[in-house]
């Protein structure tokens, strides 16, 4: 049914009345980053007359195929550069301004949208009186293209800025539809979660968000210059020298930019793992690398929620998977994190594909996690969790595997039949914990709730909430095996 007019300082916005909650899709939060404007800032975009409908989600930015429909489920999504859109979900009724809560997707910077089916926000709204906004930025070569070296009129960060973008809308305007904009939280899941480490790093972003939940994600960047010869190698794709004329870049098609990337993908990682498109720390959007940021202060009062899951790296290790040689994904893994050699910590693990989902569920996921949680102790509250919950007899989920928990966050476990799993009473109970206490933090920047009492952390104790089916605090969780991994990552 036709729901209720937001007046937005762009013009009005007419939603839709779902139950007990109001849904607005599809709003434009900046200018189309398309034509003279790719690689650039965004801007803001242009006021409407009249009464605009907010019916039917934006297009997606450009990104590989959903072949297994995981991401948008049977609906293929319209991709586009034109991709700068948010989504809100507000409750009915509500008596006074409401906290908010803004989802960063993830997707390794490449894949993702807000319109995903799992991002649904009904159940915060409607159970929660949160108000949910979720966001798309620009990914991939458009988003993650480290251009400001090749002229000024280009941007680093460029996915970054979209994400500032939208918090800056939402800062204006989220008023209009019973939000406060004082109680912002932003959270995040794995590419999310590492954008929500340079958003507390990025000056820009400074007065934005009030709180943060990360999940299974910490600090990731590029260095300037590694990023610089990365976005040289899609120039020379495009056949321009980086002392070339770069406004030839306003002339390709989109098509053209994602063929080039993809070539230029395969020739600079071979095929191995790789993240090429990610954040860098280009020394004026994102001055300093993040972890060290956040380490000398600059999230000054942000109270943190920060987790991982058990078994991240089983998503990407498999028994049904080619068997990837141990020695070429450590490499991976030091140059996907920046290190120098990891055989010494590598022993510690067999060197079956069980053992490399192991060190990547604990080098890139938690050690970095806990870092990144230890650094911001000085500074304000900081809650620590893990997700252990499984499916037992799933193909996939009887791992407690990298973003197996998003759908627990949301409660909207519906989602799991697309992944043909059976929903039980305990997994049921087990989402409605873990929602209550997100939404508990974004009422009051403490996760804990009537249900489960949840320590602070700290270095004393290091107070862990586990979420299983026994949900329960556990104190230093693998106590020897985190010194090990905290040694090697200092």
């Amino acid at each position: 049914m036709v729901g209720p007019i937001a007046v937005t300082s762009y013009g009005k916005l007419q939603g839709r009345g779902e139950g007990r909650v109001n849904v607005w899709r599809g709003i434009p939060f900046a200018a189309p980053p398309v034509g003279e404007l790719r690689f650039r800032a965004p801007q803001p975009p242009e006021a409407w007359s009249g009464i605009r409908d907010a019916f039917e989600f934006g297009p997606v930015s450009h990104q590989p195929a959903d072949t297994r429909g995981t991401r948008f489920g049977v609906k293929t999504p319209l991709h586009s550069e034109d991709c700068l859109y948010l989504n809100i979900w507000t409750p009915a009724a509500y008596d006074e301004p409401l906290p908010v809560m803004v989802w960063i997707h993830g997707g390794t910077f490449v894949t993702g949208a807000g319109s995903q089916p799992q991002f649904d926000g009904t159940s915060f709204a409607e159970h929660g009186k949160v108000i949910l906004v979720t966001i798309n930025y620009r990914l991939g070569p458009f988003g993650f293209m480290h251009m400001s070296p090749f002229g000024q009129e280009f941007a680093s960060n460029q996915g970054l800025l979209d994400q500032i973008a939208a918090l800056e809308w939402v800062k204006l305007n989220i008023a209009a539809f019973g939000g406060d904009p004082q109680r912002v939280t932003v959270l995040g899941e794995s590419a999310g979660s590492m954008s929500i480490a340079a958003l507390l790093a990025m000056p820009a972003a400074k007065g934005l968000f009030a709180r943060a939940i990360m999940q299974s994600g910490a600090a990731q960047t590029l260095p300037s210059e590694q990023g610089k010869y990365i976005a040289a190698a899609l120039l020379a794709e495009l056949g321009i020298a980086p002392d070339g004329d770069t406004s030839l870049l306003h002339t390709f098609s989109s098509e053209q930019i994602i063929e080039a990337a993809a070539r230029m993908t395969k020739k600079l990682t071979g095929g191995s793992i790789g993240m090429l498109f990610q954040p860098v720390v280009d020394g004026n959007t994102i001055p300093v690398e993040p972890a060290q940021a956040v380490k000398d202060g600059v999230a000054c009062d942000i109270p943190l929620l920060i987790g991982t899951n058990r078994d991240e790296g089983n998503l990407f290790f498999r028994a049904e998977a080619p068997e990837a040689d141990f020695d070429e994904s450590l490499k991976a893994l030091e140059q996907m994190m920046g290190t120098g050699s990891l055989k010494e910590i590598a022993s510690h693990y067999s060197s079956t594909w069980e053992g490399q989902a192991e060190i990547l569920t604990d080098l890139y996921f938690w050690g970095t996690s806990v870092t990144l949680a230890e650094s911001q102790l000085n500074y304000a509250p900081v809650w620590m969790y893990r997700f252990d919950g499984t499916i037992p007899g799933h193909p996939m989920l009887n791992k407690a595997v990298h973003s197996a928990e998003i759908v627990y966050v949301f409660n909207n476990l519906s989602h799991l039949t697309h992944l043909r799993a059976d929903i039980h009473p305990d997994m049921q109970k087990l989402a409605e914990v873990m929602h209550d206490a997100w939404i508990a933090f974004a009422h009051r920047g403490n996760p804990a709730t009537t249900e489960v009492l949840w320590p602070r952390y700290n270095l004393e104790e290091r107070a862990t909430l586990i979420f299983d089916e026994d949900t329960q605090v556990v104190y230093d969780p693998e106590s020897e095996k985190r010194k090990r991994i905290a040694t090697m990552l200092a």
